[in-house]
């Protein structure tokens, strides 16, 4: 697994869980709002961390850590992801997957392996915008419609959320995904925010009052809805 980076305990990245993270290299989205940057465009900058270190740490922390996340990065895009997740899961550990949901046959195969027992998958825009948004000029989403249905069948605990900004997200984009997600067990947006590794500088959040008024719109088709800091 290319692991380039390692987050030692986290109290916010797995619900209700301490936790460890890790970050795999590499995206198959530009999404310009993306924090982890310079993990998408650069990741044959940072050396990879050795397989010993991650499961030395996960050893010696048994008892403390409840879990691990994967992110990135796409860590579906890595070909050893599932023996990876062996290991963690062989250690007694729960194991939450971060994905932009582009392979769900992937998804799939972890969910019926048991090899995840929590899945937050980033819905990016809705459907009729998503090339624009994860900064590509043309993308197929049915891909991303294989595994918001799968999701919402219930195999495994799921999240979805959506980061949001104003010069990609509008109105009309919410009221189309709350049809898209109707139904679904949590659903979160999250205010875009800025930092050094942001692939663009050319986006801006949204005030608090837009935020909630999305929210109210989003509560018509989806019980379970909320604002999350990023």
């Amino acid at each position: 697994m290319n692991i380039i980076g390692f987050q030692k305990l986290t109290l916010v990245d797995y619900p209700g869980k301490v936790a460890a993270i890790l970050f795999t290299g590499g995206c198959n989205f530009r999404c310009p709002y993306c924090h982890n940057g310079e993990l998408v465009l650069y990741p044959e900058d940072f050396p990879p961390y050795p397989d010993e270190d991650i499961f030395s740490y996960l050893d010696k922390r048994k008892g403390i850590l409840d879990g691990v996340v994967v992110s990135g990065g796409e860590p579906t895009l890595q070909a050893d992801l599932a023996p990876y997740l062996e290991r963690i899961k062989e250690r007694g550990l729960l194991v939450k997957l971060d994905t932009n949901g582009t392979r769900p046959g992937v998804i799939r195969k972890l969910v019926e392996g048991k090899l995840v027992d929590y899945i937050a998958m980033d819905v990016k825009n809705s459907l009729s915008d998503y090339a624009r948004t994860i900064g590509l000029k043309s993308f197929d989403t049915s891909g991303i419609e294989e595994s918001i249905s799968y999701l919402k069948e219930g195999h495994v605990e799921y999240e979805f959320r959506t980061t949001v900004t104003r010069e990609l997200h509008h109105e009309e984009n919410i009221r189309d995904l709350a049809l898209l997600l109707k139904g679904c067990r949590a659903y979160y947006l999250q205010n875009y925010v800025s930092n050094e590794n942001t692939i663009s500088k050319n986006n801006s959040p949204l005030s608090l009052d837009e935020l909630k008024n999305y929210i109210e719109i989003l509560r018509l088709s989806i019980e379970n809805v909320s604002i999350r800091n990023s």
